[in-house]
């Protein structure tokens, strides 16, 4: 499959419903869990959840989740957290 001509874009209503409620309960899942963490994941959505509400922060992060997945398929590469969140 082709992955260099697919246009990522923010998390949107008008697609697959159950696609986006899967990936938002994983992020709220996250989230709960995210306090107790220090890496810069953990961090990061933990201060959006700080400065805003908690479910514009399981967007954002779901949103980011879903950017990482499309770049390691598109350039072949593993999960790596040093270049996350920075």
């Amino acid at each position: 499959m082709n992955y260099y001509y697919i246009t990522v874009l923010g998390i949107s209503k008008r697609g697959d419903a159950y696609s986006r409620t899967l990936r938002i309960h994983g992020a709220r899942a996250t989230l709960r869990t995210a306090k107790d963490k220090d890496d810069r994941l953990s961090r990061w959505v933990t201060r959006i959840a700080q400065n805003r509400h908690p479910n514009v922060a399981a967007v954002a992060l779901a949103n980011k989740t879903v950017r990482i997945a499309w770049a390691m398929m598109k350039n072949g590469t593993e999960y790596q957290i040093k270049l996350v969140a920075r």
